[in-house]
């Protein structure tokens, strides 16, 4: 039987780099960090050796707020060059598919981000904004007519998909394809997307030469297969420069060089597994909160347009889809009484930053009219806080309404959680509603 108040977690057992811990419940999870963050210094980590990477050097966790929030500020020190993604340096022969500009610091990124910006401006959004409700509504009218389903794949995973493909210029044929390729990306950990699993040997994790070369390969594909579709579109784009973002990407002149095909097409990558990944977790994360949190689901509904912004800024709080980045010592840095050396590495665990007891009352409380509500759900402060942060919040804003307002008992069942210490996702979601036309049927019974 569970007890009300299990057993707090040694500090000796909490271990980051093993998938084991990323599979506990959240409320373990959540426990496990709150023990980091009682420690006077930050903890080490480091990754298991893999065949054909090299063995990582391992990790300082940044759990603390003011920890992630000062490294974020200060590129010079905490650099994202060789990666800022990747817990292990993966094979030079995947960094031509995935190193981009999240991988860099600037000047060159700032350049490259102020193309990109120009397509997330508030001007560019608010020509969307018709365009994003059409999509939503017609998103829940299929939701309707199937009856319900799973909520990742019928509507949390659609809208971010195809408007960032649509921004993009990619032809909604080839959207579902986006999306197997993008879930391997950003699943790079979880079996059922790569085909290799993970076995353990006296606790000891074991990934054998033919299951390492299965993932590594699973993943490359992927990566090519987006670099194949992105050179494509770049040629026709050249050739024919229209009013998307790519048309913008292969005819920008930086300094008087253009990306090369290599870079555009690794920004392009980038751009599609961000421009979705978030947002559709977010919304996934949203229904199942509003669901095990039924008061808090009326309160929104009481006053939709007065209470939705701060529902979606605490929804990517206590979700906090993306777990980490990484970042590179560039020199000694010292912070908070710690010294960190040069060519170190630190985790910045935006998870345990948005928890952290010290910025947040009663943090594990999930509460739509928290304010303040200074969250690193979408990175921290600094160069690369994520660019498609505004549109995020419009896309979750737009089929949060749709969804609550035309099924308003509609609840999520018990998800298929992403296998990733990376992204804190969803890969299914059940949902049930009672359909408009039984509620209208009923009412009209005397």
């Amino acid at each position: 039987m569970a007890t009300e108040n299990p057993p707090k977690p040694a500090l000796a057992d909490i271990d980051l780099s093993d998938l084991r811990f990323w599979s506990r419940p959240l409320e373990e999870r959540a426990r496990a960090f709150a023990l980091l963050r009682a420690q006077s210094s930050p903890s080490f980590f480091t990754l298991p050796k893999l065949p054909f990477l090299k063995r990582s050097p391992g990790s300082w966790a940044l759990v603390h707020h003011a920890d992630v929030v000062e490294a974020s500020r200060n590129p010079e020190v905490f650099s994202s060059e060789p990666s800022a993604t990747s817990p292990a340096d993966m094979p030079r022969w995947m960094d031509k598919y995935f190193n981009s500009m999240i991988d860099m610091d600037d000047p060159r990124h700032a350049k490259i981000r102020r193309i990109v910006s120009r397509a997330f401006s508030p001007k560019m959004l608010a020509k969307a904004e018709d365009d994003i409700a059409r999509r939503a509504a017609r998103i829940v009218d299929e939701l309707i007519e199937a009856g319900g389903g799973d909520f990742v794949s019928q509507v949390a995973v659609r809208l971010p998909v195809e408007v960032i493909c649509d921004m993009l210029g990619i032809p909604a044929r080839q959207h579902r394809q986006v999306v197997e390729w993008t879930n391997i990306i950003v699943g790079y950990s979880d079996p059922e997307y790569v085909g290799a699993t993970v076995e353990y040997r006296d606790g000891v994790p074991e990934l054998g030469r033919l299951a390492t070369l299965r993932m590594l390969g699973t993943i490359a594909s992927a990566g090519w297969r987006l670099h194949r579709l992105a050179a494509r579109l770049g040629k026709e784009r050249r050739d024919a420069p229209g009013a998307d973002l790519t048309s913008a990407l292969v005819n920008a002149n930086i300094d008087g060089e253009r990306l090369t095909p290599r870079e555009f097409a690794t920004f392009f990558l980038l751009l599609v597994v961000a421009g979705n990944e978030t947002t559709r977790n977010a919304i996934a994360h949203g229904l199942k909160l509003l669901t095990e949190h039924p008061e808090q689901r009326e309160l929104l509904l009481a006053d939709f347009d007065g209470r939705i912004a701060g529902a979606v800024e605490e929804i990517v709080r206590y979700s906090s889809p993306v777990i980490f980045m990484r970042r590179n010592l560039t020199r000694d840095h010292e912070m908070n009484g710690h010294t960190f050396r040069k060519g170190e590495r630190v985790t910045l665990f935006y998870w345990s930053a948005n928890r952290d007891e010290t910025v947040f009352d009663d943090p594990d409380r999930f509460d739509i009219t928290r304010s303040p509500n200074p969250h690193v759900g979408f990175g921290g402060p600094g160069p690369h806080f994520c660019l498609g942060a505004n549109l995020a919040r419009r896309e979750i804003t737009v089929m949060l309404r749709e969804v609550l307002t035309r099924l308003p008992d509609i609840t999520a069942g018990e998800p298929d959680r992403l296998e990733s210490g990376f992204i804190n996702g969803y890969k299914r979601l059940p949902c049930t509603f009672t359909p408009p036309s039984a509620t209208s049927e009923a009412a009209d019974v005397p």
